[in-house]
């Protein structure tokens, strides 16, 4: 350890909250529109159903129930917070919904803003604001990875369609002088391979004057090459795991937990099988939620915390792959509320 990494603060996760929408769809309601069937989705994805919100129920809304669940696990006031990031590629604002969630939850000293790194949003988010705490400048901040995916799927799109859903989770985390409980992490993205993932703009463009034009602020649906992405997945995942247990002289055999993006089963099966992990120490929620994008691993994290199956210093592998193409992974310890 050098003697800079000794001055350095620690970070503990104190609190979890998450929310899904209360619209339920399910693979046989899928077959209902497109030529598809509850075999064909389950046997490729692990999928059972999605939960998307529908009419009654917002974004901010959505987001703002983890960020209170999470704090009132902390046992924090709201104006205690100095910092929210959320990790959204779905804002209900292209500006940002992070101040919005800010206001909704009365966190009025709280600096907001967004950061889009789609699935491997939340992780990325959780290791920026983690500089904040380990540098001293902050105390206390709130991470939210939320997406609401269902608004740029294809519904007519069986290889796509029956794969995404909306949801939203949150951690409070905060500073500590003599415990660290992100023990390590890793960072990667390589936009060569893009172009497997995208949501991109559409390419319509309309005259303003003369010979002069402008795009027309549109986006298409989600495109994906779902081959290519498994590929990436099941190679890139074990290989950034891998490197990062060595980092840290830390056998799989000791993980407590590992809790992937919950994207595909076969992914996560993969992986585990890979590390020698049973399936008992395996954290799956996939089956009822489908790919949340940047909410899945603070979902699956909030539900097994209040299901008491994760417990305070449990060790856990995480990691987080998808669109840009990016992905990551971090070892963390639960540390619950102090």
């Amino acid at each position: 350890m050098t003697e800079k990494q000794k001055n350095q603060l620690g970070v503990l996760l104190v609190g979890s909250g998450s929310a899904t929408p209360m619209q339920k769809i399910t693979n046989d309601q899928l077959a209902l529109r497109v030529d598809t069937s509850d075999e064909w989705i389950r046997t490729r994805t692990g999928i059972s159903e999605r939960k998307i919100l529908g009419k009654d129920q917002s974004f901010v809304e959505m987001c703002s129930i983890a960020g209170l669940q999470a704090i009132s696990m902390a046992g924090w006031k709201p104006e205690t917070i100095e910092l929210i990031i959320l990790a959204t590629s779905t804002p209900d604002d292209l500006f940002g919904s992070a101040a919005k969630v800010q206001s909704a939850i009365g966190a009025k000293n709280a600096v907001a803003f967004d950061l889009t790194a789609a699935c491997s949003g939340f992780l990325f988010a959780l290791v920026t604001g983690a500089q904040y705490l380990r540098n001293g400048s902050m105390k206390r901040i709130l991470v939210i990875g939320a997406d609401q995916l269902s608004s740029w799927v294809d519904w007519d799109d069986r290889k796509s369609c029956v794969l995404f859903g909306d949801g939203a989770g949150a951690v409070a985390v905060e500073s500590s002088d003599n415990k660290d409980h992100l023990i390590g992490f890793k960072l990667r993205s390589d936009g060569s391979r893009g172009d497997c993932l995208t949501l991109g703009k559409t390419k319509e463009f309309q005259s303003i004057v003369q010979q002069n034009n402008f795009q027309i602020g549109n986006f298409d649906s989600i495109q994906m090459n779902g081959q290519e992405v498994y590929k990436f997945a099941v190679r890139e995942v074990p290989a950034i795991l891998d490197e990062l247990l060595k980092m840290h002289h830390i056998d799989s055999s000791s993980l407590d937990w590992l809790l992937l993006h919950q994207a595909n089963k076969r992914i996560i099966d993969a992986v585990a099988t890979r590390f020698k992990i049973p399936k008992s120490k395996v954290l799956s929620n996939l089956a009822f939620y489908g790919n949340t994008s940047a909410a899945t691993i603070p979902l699956m994290l909030d539900e097994a915390v209040r299901d008491k199956r994760i417990k305070s210093n449990d060790l856990i592998a995480t990691s987080g792959f998808g669109a840009g193409l990016s992905w990551g992974a971090a070892l963390i310890k639960w540390h619950g509320p102090i």
